[in-house]
């Protein structure tokens, strides 16, 4: 079978379609042949050499797809069954996933909603629920444009926020998050984000999370959900009683999986009633480097997949 692995670090550029021997579903995993999987920035860190992958090797990440077959001890899971979840090498034509991280997908939404909702949007709800988003109040979003952030946008506008406030690291992006529920739209270089909101959502990190932290009016509260890292000085929370919290949906799914599985219940439908309007970027796995490429420069608006089958 076709899979896409690296074989040195060094980027998008050292994608390449291998074949390799067909796995098999071992014990607690599920057999899946995927539709789609994703392309994350978690992946292109894996490409730039973070983490501990000994090339060659697959990028992890979410997938969408069918059950082909159930591993031992595997139980909830049938043969064509649609699932989604997270595994170590997605972007193959058979995947060997963990069964305890997949889940079924409810009805049939196109395999791009679908695809997007299953992460992204699990952390964009995450967000705002951990934020403590409260009708009426005001929202700033970065990377708005992106993945997670152009569904954050579309779900406090959901949720009921008074004013939703999304910044982009490019001009260009202004029209599609205006499009998708944005009050005001700012450039990373503009000098001052519009007045002071009660929540960002800060998918961006270090140099750009203290100007983030800034935009907070007092008593706000900020959601660091990237994996950028950054510094912040304990002066600026004291001075506005401002707070900060990091959200990881790994420490979640160990210790409240119930969260997780409230939010899914709510996304999917959010999903069915319309309210909820995902944006999939596609590309077929042949052209895997191209659409890393475009994740690497920032330039996608929505979310990034390739497509397996």
């Amino acid at each position: 079978m076709r899979a896409l692995r690296f074989h040195t670090y060094g980027g998008p550029a050292a994608l390449r379609l291998d074949e390799v021997a067909e796995p098999v579903a071992g014990p607690g995993e599920l057999l899946v042949r995927p539709e789609l999987a994703g392309v994350t920035l978690p992946a292109l860190r894996q490409l730039r050499g973070r983490g501990v992958l000994q090339a060659p090797a697959g990028l992890g990440g979410e997938y969408l797809g069918r059950v082909v077959a159930a591993g031992e001890g595997v139980t909830g899971f049938a043969p064509g069954d649609r699932v989604g979840g997270i595994a170590p090498a997605v972007h193959a034509e058979l995947v060997a996933a963990p069964a305890a991280l997949a889940v079924a997908v409810p009805g049939a939404p196109a395999p791009g909603d679908a695809l997007a909702v299953l992460r992204s949007g699990l952390v964009a709800l995450g967000a705002l629920r951990v934020g403590g988003l409260r009708a009426g109040e005001s929202v700033l979003v970065t990377a708005a444009g992106g993945g997670v952030g152009h569904l954050a946008v579309q779900l406090a506008r959901a949720l009921g926020a008074g004013r939703v406030v999304a910044a982009v690291g490019a001009g260009e992006k202004a029209g599609f998050v205006r499009g998708l529920g944005a009050d005001e739209v700012f450039r990373y270089q503009d000098g001052r984000w519009g007045g002071p909101v009660d929540l960002v959502l800060d998918g961006v990190g270090g140099e750009l999370l203290p100007r983030a932290l800034d935009a907070l009016a007092p008593f706000g509260r900020l959601v660091a959900l990237g994996g950028a890292g950054g510094a912040l000085d304990a002066g600026e929370l004291l001075g506005g009683m401002r707070t900060v919290t990091g959200l990881s949906m790994a420490v979640l799914a160990r210790h409240r999986p119930e969260l997780l599985a409230g939010w899914r219940r709510e996304l999917w439908e959010l999903l069915g009633t319309g309210a909820l309007r995902p944006v999939c970027v596609e590309f077929p796995v042949t052209a895997a480097a191209e659409a890393f490429g475009l994740l690497e420069r920032r330039a996608n608006l929505g979310k990034v997949a390739l497509r397996i089958s």
